[in-house]
């Protein structure tokens, strides 16, 4: 049986770095159903003044951010030297881990559009200080399932079993073992999709309409979805403790359907967050902004130049 349907967001407008307007999806106060996922950030718009103004240097410790572009192009640069240019279909996948500072400058593409996510991924506690490490992913790197009745999915991290054979994402030996899929499910079709029994399983709609399939909160029957609907599924109970899968299920509608699919192993830890660092205690959280004000944040060799 497919997963019930714990939770339906529609998320609210919020204004981030130096005044990108964009839409969270679930962030700070519902993070803790989230886990190990702590935000998603949609920013998709054709007007380049909500986004021109970018997010200027900025530190990081304790995340995973991933950033995936469907159209336009982003400048970026990080404190380990790593810099260039995400365009459209590519990801960048960065584990902060122990620290680094960085800067993510939309640029939209010819006609003005500016359409991509960010989801933040949290670190558990042993590996929060990791060594910081930058995965550039092109579209061309990105493989394709396909799957029956004409469904695809492009698969950023995590397996899919398609019509050839297992397909695996790119972003591999990730600590949350994580599930990133973009998924296409054509008019009329339904797709039972396996997620593994007891990580979180989200499924975000960014095109189309539709219905999951499985009761939901207060409601027995169909959650009707479109774009910029956002659903976190229940983990049945138990589930923490079992192997294996289960499911979710989506039928698309009379324009097909499309929508990211993110799962995850909960870390099930204590979760201290100030602005962009995560820690566990708020201990931990003081010593990193205080090692922000003295300059000793960054633990990695900074290219020679560099004064942030």
């Amino acid at each position: 049986m497919p997963r019930d349907v714990e939770l339906v967001l529609h998320g609210e407008p919020v204004t981030e770095g130096a005044g990108v307007r964009l839409r969270r999806m679930f962030g700070y106060f519902e993070a803790p159903m989230f886990d190990p996922f702590l935000l998603l950030d949609d920013f998709r718009s054709d007007r380049p003044e909500d986004f021109i103004k970018g997010f200027p240097w900025h530190p990081h410790r304790g995340i995973e951010t991933i950033t995936y572009i469907l159209r336009g192009d982003v400048e970026h640069g990080d404190s380990m030297g790593n810099k260039g240019v995400i365009s459209s279909g590519d990801v960048q996948w960065m584990t902060a881990g122990s620290g680094i500072i960085h800067q993510e400058m939309p640029k939209g593409d010819a006609h003005g559009a500016m359409h991509g996510f960010q989801l933040w991924a949290n670190l558990p506690a042993s590996h929060k200080m990791m060594e910081p490490r930058y995965r550039s992913i092109t579209a061309a790197e990105i493989p394709v399932a396909q799957l029956a009745q004409g469904v695809t999915a492009r698969v950023i991290a995590g397996t899919v079993t398609g019509a050839a054979g297992p397909v695996t994402g790119p972003a591999a030996d990730i600590v949350t073992d994580p599930g990133y899929l973009d998924l296409t499910v054509p008019a009329g079709v339904t797709h039972e999709h396996p997620v593994p029994r007891g990580h979180t399983a989200i499924a975000y709609v960014i095109g189309g309409t539709g219905v999951i399939t499985g009761a939901a909160a207060g409601n027995t029957g169909d959650t009707a979805v479109a774009d910029r609907t956002l659903v976190l599924f229940r983990r049945p109970d138990g589930a923490e403790r079992a192997e294996g899968e289960d499911s979710v299920s989506f039928r698309a509608g009379g324009d097909g359907l499309r929508l990211l699919l993110f799962t995850g192993r909960p870390l099930g830890e204590p979760v201290a967050w100030r602005g962009p660092i995560v820690m566990n205690t708020d201990q931990e959280l003081e010593t990193a902004f205080r090692e922000v004000r003295s300059g000793t944040f960054i633990r990695h060799p900074a290219p020679a130049g560099l004064d942030r």
